[in-house]
């Protein structure tokens, strides 16, 4: 599913491109590369922040949760008391 997005990003970037080649209005940076770039770049960092929210999520457990993750285990047996 990320991919469709970022598929439909790199569409919507290569549209803009062709409407402004189509109107005359060229930029020497916004080539097709750059478009490609910037989707690459923009993927990587969707990425990292993923990586990074599921990286804090699971080394910053509150007490409170902790406790009662533990309460849940005891009741099913799993934990000694």
């Amino acid at each position: 599913m990320k991919k469709d997005f970022f598929t439909l990003l790199g569409g919507f970037l290569t549209s803009l491109l062709l409407f402004f080649g189509t109107i005359g209005i060229s930029f020497e940076w916004f080539t097709m590369d750059s478009i490609n770039a910037f989707v690459v770049v923009i993927s990587a960092f969707v990425a990292l922040v993923i990586n990074g929210y599921a990286v804090w999520k699971n080394t910053f457990v509150t007490p409170k949760a902790r406790q009662f993750k533990e309460n849940a285990l005891k009741a099913q047996g799993e934990i000694k008391k």
